[in-house]
């Protein structure tokens, strides 16, 4: 059986993920060249951060305290992130890139999401954060896919 502080980190361990994809649209927005694309990413980057704020809500409701500043790991990882790199590759480095740390937070999600013994107000939450995560991951899937032919 779970406890309140298992829920707390499981729940702060999704918000720092999601705060970092947030991270990682914004800076996808920068980089890329497209207006297209620089609207897509502003307006994910925008929707991550209302589902952080989801999140953030539910940590306070367990009693916990959000813990928002992103992953000390996805400074050094940025699975999201080697836009620096992809940069000088145009928007379909950018595109692939986006899409790996979709897959990234895709599987956090569906490993939460396994896991049975979380309290229905919490698991609640996750699936409403699970259906952004999902949309964004199939849409970065779609576009990939969609450049390479």
């Amino acid at each position: 059986m779970h406890t309140n502080e298992d829920h707390i980190k499981l729940v702060n361990g999704l918000l720092k993920t999601t705060i970092d994809s947030a991270d990682g649209y914004a800076e996808a927005a920068k980089d890329a060249e497209s207006a297209r694309y620089k609207d897509l990413f502003e307006r994910r980057a925008q929707e991550r951060r209302s589902v952080a704020s989801e999140l953030e809500e539910e940590v306070r409701r367990l009693g916990g305290d959000p813990k928002d500043d992103g992953t000390a790991l996805a400074a050094a990882h940025r699975a999201f992130l080697n836009l620096k790199d992809a940069v000088t590759k145009g928007d379909e480095a950018v595109i692939n890139e986006v899409e790996a740390g979709e897959d990234f937070i895709k599987e956090k999600y569906e490993k939460a999401l396994k896991d049975t013994d979380v309290d229905p107000q919490t698991r609640a939450t996750i699936e409403r954060a699970w259906t952004s995560v999902k949309s964004g991951h199939d849409q970065m899937r779609d576009i990939k896919h969609m450049l390479k032919h």
